[in-house]
């Protein structure tokens, strides 16, 4: 028997209703917290720069991506001459954030387990017998500041780039997770390249950011001198806690990303080799390796939270353009030709940045299988 045209529809028809409803508030609701959220980071951020402006004169696009780099989980190395202040900017950063600091400085003779830490033999005043109790090293701290990582042996960077990627260090047979967040820095001085230990590129690679530090202006060397030769110390207050930070870090990923973002990102990774079959020209003159998919993941991440410092829900691909030198500039390996013609890294992404273009969403779409 069949139901009659005119028959009132019934069945499964108005609990669907009501689930699709209930489905609608509860993403509303979701949209509404991260909104609170994202407020409170812009709001955060906001009083973090103006501390950080404290100590810190000018550097604001460093700042910045430091700041990128720390929200989006990753790791930066910074690259500067001496005397610009790349200590106290990392100091100043953990006073405001409340987290814990060290600095390692890094020589030729020292270990890994000069960092990690290492097992020392001690008596129990109960039991009178020996035993063995594991002493953490400086890498058991929130920021890691790690001094000239280019003058120690690979053994020891290997050390603390395997605690950089696994967020833990074994010693012995025992493993050891190191406390979250987790934020390293490391610098490398530019000039001064005699007894130093070139970091692999592969090593290389697990650097979210590469951070170029570079000389004050003209006012911002006059304020500087102002500012630190008188008998005033900045008072820091803080902006954050590790607590606060960890769901800040869940926030960004969170964010949604358009399918055109995407595949402005994979396809700004893969121009930058010069193996793929349409590579331009000057790729394959100039860059000998290109950057690999670690690439486009720093490039969709570091944009998601540049997105959120701005307060946007969503990312554009502007975003992924503001952050594409320090994902890239350390990942693009040069050619003699270029080397020989002063063409860097840099140079080579603004040719990048030139030449790959941004998709209508449409046809980005449509490439995606």
């Amino acid at each position: 028997m069949t139901d009659s045209p005119d028959a009132p529809a019934s069945g499964p028809e108005p609990d669907q209703a009501a689930v699709a409803e209930s489905a609608s508030e509860q993403l509303g609701d979701n949209e509404e917290r991260q909104r609170e959220a994202i407020d409170q980071l812009v709001a955060a951020y906001g009083r973090m720069r103006e501390e950080i402006s404290k100590a810190i004169i000018g550097q604001h696009t460093v700042v910045d991506q430091l700041l990128v780099s720390l929200f989006s989980g990753g790791h930066c190395l910074l690259e500067g001459v001496p005397g610009l202040a790349k200590t106290l900017l990392v100091s100043t950063i953990s006073d405001i954030l409340q987290l814990s600091y060290r600095r390692i400085q890094f020589t030729p003779d020292l270990m890994p387990s000069d960092i990690t830490g290492t097992d020392v033999l001690q008596d129990d005043p109960d039991t009178h017998q020996r035993t063995f109790q594991f002493l953490e090293g400086p890498l058991f701290a929130n920021i890691v500041l790690a001094d000239e990582i280019n003058r120690t042996p690979p053994k020891t960077q290997a050390a603390l780039l395997e605690a950089m990627q696994e967020r833990r260090v074994t010693v012995g047979t025992r493993t050891y997770t190191l406390p979250e967040p987790f934020f390293v820095l490391a610098t490398q001085n530019p000039i001064e390249q005699e007894g130093t230990y070139t970091l692999p590129e592969a090593q290389l690679d697990r650097f979210m950011f590469h951070v170029v530090v570079d000389y004050p202006t003209a006012d911002e060397e006059l304020q500087v001198l102002k500012q630190t030769t008188g008998a005033d110390r900045p008072h820091l207050e803080a902006a954050l806690s590790g607590e606060q930070i960890l769901s800040l870090q869940a926030l960004v990923r969170q964010i949604p990303v358009g399918e055109h973002v995407y595949v402005y990102a994979r396809d700004l990774a893969r121009a930058s080799r010069p193996t793929e079959p349409d590579a331009a020209k000057f790729v394959r003159s100039y860059v000998a390796w290109g950057a690999g998919p670690r690439a486009g993941q720093y490039l969709v991440i570091g944009a998601k939270a540049r997105a959120v410092l701005e307060g946007r829900l969503h990312v554009t691909t502007e975003d992924v353009k503001a952050v594409a030198h320090p994902v890239l500039r350390h990942r693009l390996v040069t050619t003699f030709a270029a080397d020989s013609e002063n063409i860097t890294s840099d140079d080579l992404v603004d040719m990048l940045l030139a030449k790959v273009p941004v998709e209508l969403v449409e046809r980005a779409a449509s490439r995606v299988p």
